[in-house]
């Protein structure tokens, strides 16, 4: 199996920050995928400068010596806890812009290293204080979203975690990690935002051609209950009766995903009984005239076709046209709030969180 983590990203929990988007809490978009960037590698630089240290006590001290004192020269420290040289330089790296810094009071880049290090170590004690608030419910949604996403099997999740050298556990604890700051950001900045209806109206007319629907599609999930070729009609009826009962309970709004990960004979289980996307004419006729005066969010009666027989649930329907301010009013308000969140979080990090915390610099 191709690895679907690379070892740096999915002990980081970049990966998993980008993807939690939907029924998690409101967690971070592009500031809160900012910070666990640089969280990620705030991690990284530390897991070198271990590494490096290590490698150090292992030579004569005669040739460690001068190295030593350059490369732990303290910087800077955030609650007591120092932060060198060589931190400063791995974390750039990691970042993709590596600086050196010897020179780091005339060196525009190494400054900015060290203060987005400093902001990374602020964000990772303050999210330490939200670690009540996360529970085992909210961490199984997160690993759910993330399987999902990758159409994968439990057991496939699994292997690519272990072909990326994380257990289950270890992917947990980072999930953990990920919710706490997405919490502290939704708290501390996204809940601050204000958006007011002229900004949105004001968008929406701007941006026009984002809203129009140049076709009809429709996005469908499906739960199939298969019928065998040679199905007796005893057995027929029975996986028809047993279809109809499903159906009755995702009509009374029990979750579909879960019901088609149960229930459903067709290889979408995996991804919830998702489909994606279909235009009118690429739909089977028997379904089409099943669907076409479903609402989206509802689902279709029992269908049979050759395969068995379907209940299909129409996640979305869109038609030609412009879509109306009123449709399309929430996405706006979260596309300005994510536009306006990576400044608001500097704020707040400058403003407030510093002073929180004893934050120092030596050089």
């Amino acid at each position: 199996m191709q690895a679907i983590f690379s070892p740096n990203s999915i002990r980081a929990g970049a990966v998993a920050a980008a993807l939690v988007t939907l029924s998690l809490c409101g967690l971070p978009p592009a500031a809160a995928q900012q910070a666990a960037a640089q969280q990620a590698a705030a991690q990284q630089a530390a897991a070198q400068q271990a590494a490096a240290q290590q490698a150090a006590a292992q030579q004569p001290a005669a040739q460690q010596a001068v190295p030593q004192q350059s490369v732990d020269r303290v910087l800077a420290s955030v609650d007591g806890d120092p932060i060198t040289a060589h931190d400063v330089e791995a974390f750039s790296v990691a970042m993709g812009h590596p600086v050196k810094t010897d020179d780091i009071a005339d060196n525009s880049d190494a400054k900015l290293m060290l203060k987005e290090l400093i902001a990374a170590k602020l964000f990772q004690a303050e999210a330490e204080k939200y670690s009540s608030k996360i529970d085992d419910a909210q961490i199984d949604r997160y690993t759910e979203q993330i399987r999902g996403e990758r159409h994968m099997t439990p057991e496939e999740f699994r292997a690519a975690l272990a072909q990326s050298g994380m257990t289950m556990r270890d992917f947990r604890k980072q999930a953990r990690q990920e919710l706490e700051k997405a919490m502290m950001i939704q708290q501390q900045v996204r809940d601050r935002v204000e958006i007011s209806d002229s900004e949105i109206q004001a968008y929406y007319q701007q941006h026009q051609a984002d809203f129009t629907i140049p076709k009809e599609r429709y996005r469908l999930a499906q739960i199939l209950i298969g019928v065998p070729a040679n199905a007796t009609p005893k057995q027929v009826a029975q996986l028809k009766s047993r279809a109809e009962q499903i159906r009755k309970e995702a009509a009374r709004g029990y979750d579909f995903g879960s019901l088609a990960h149960k229930y459903s004979d067709d290889v979408s289980k995996n991804n919830g009984g998702s489909l994606g996307w279909f235009d009118p004419g690429d739909i089977n006729n028997t379904i089409l005239d099943a669907i076409k005066k479903v609402k989206p969010g509802h689902v279709s009666q029992v269908v049979r076709t050759v395969h068995g027989f379907h209940i299909l649930k129409v996640e979305a329907h869109e038609v030609p046209g412009v879509r109306p301010l009123a449709d399309v009013r929430d996405f706006i308000r979260e596309r300005l709030v994510d536009q306006r969140a990576k400044s608001e979080t500097e704020q707040w990090v400058e403003t407030e969180l510093v002073k929180e915390h004893d934050v120092e610099t030596l050089y």
